[in-house]
């Protein structure tokens, strides 16, 4: 996966000024732009396509300082105006083209990035890998902002607002694993760009063929593999160092890559107040 990164990293650089086909060499370099994204995002902390757009900023910077027209510069940067060019480059820089050409600055540069291996991964991490028939996910759902660290909010009012009789209504429903309450995140934005929407779904796994109540929401699920990774610790931490750490060592160092998909927390213990759980972590996989 790092050499996959780097050669990412290399095409960004060589096209710059052009339109970046980031499927194309996902499917080139023998993996698919959905993994590309995840694992970039959560190893360089930055959407990729946030990083290109620093990265293309960057690199106008120096023709702003020079006397070209800022159209030219706009159009040759893949823009189609100088309006959503100076947008673009306010956006990295704090400060609009016309500013830095008055007065030279101020600058923020992104520098290109380079992964490297380093020796991590000290822990082990105990995984197992399940094949699962298609079953379906059904809940209360509410679309919620992506974040990455800490309590979500948004999930949590979520969840305060179904009824306590809700939660073992819907454990008296599921007949499928993950069993019991499930927390699951789908329609995720491929870059796991913090603050983008995401449906989150708070139900149970049930069978394909299970009918769903007319006041449930349900998710589909296809027949595939998922890996499994079991938590335990202080809630969520515990659960978002797992998380992080799927790509920064379980990924790289296995034959496997995330395919689309919900994201599955299963609960299976926690302390009475929540500060503390066993969970298990499911991510839908596919072989390298």
């Amino acid at each position: 996966m790092i050499a996959v990164l780097n050669r990412l990293v290399e095409y960004v650089e060589d096209h710059l000024t052009e339109e970046i086909d980031i499927a194309g060499l996902a499917r080139m370099l023998g993996t698919t732009e959905y993994h590309v994204r995840r694992m970039f995002s959560s190893l360089a902390g930055m959407p990729l396509s946030e990083y290109i757009r620093r990265r293309r900023m960057s690199v106008a910077a120096a023709d702003v300082l020079g006397d070209g027209e800022l159209l030219g510069i706009a159009v040759r940067c893949g823009y189609g105006s100088t309006e959503a060019f100076s947008r673009a480059f306010r956006a990295v820089h704090g400060v609009s083209p016309g500013d830095v050409r008055r007065n030279g600055g101020p600058l923020r540069t992104q520098p290109q990035l380079r992964f490297r291996l380093t020796v991590e991964g000290t822990t082990p991490m105990d995984t197992r890998i399940t094949d699962r028939p298609a079953f379906r996910l059904i809940g209360h759902a509410a679309r919620v902002p992506l974040i990455h660290q800490g309590v979500n909010p948004d999930i949590q009012a979520h969840i305060a607002s179904l009824p306590a009789a809700e939660h073992d209504r819907l454990k008296g429903l599921s007949d499928a694993e993950p069993a019991g309450l499930l927390q699951v995140s789908a329609d995720v934005d491929p870059d796991y760009a913090e603050g983008s929407e995401l449906t989150y779904l708070h139900g149970v796994a049930v069978s394909a063929a299970t009918p769903v109540p007319e006041d449930l929401t349900a998710i589909e699920v296809p027949t595939g593999a998922w890996v499994v990774f079991p938590v335990t610790g202080p809630y969520p931490a515990a659960l978002q160092s797992t998380w992080a750490a799927t790509a920064t060592d379980w990924f790289p160092s296995n034959p496997w890559r995330l395919r689309p998909g919900p994201s599955i927390v299963a609960v299976l213990d926690r302390a009475d107040d929540f500060s503390s759980a066993t969970c298990e972590l499911w991510m839908p996989v596919e072989r390298d």
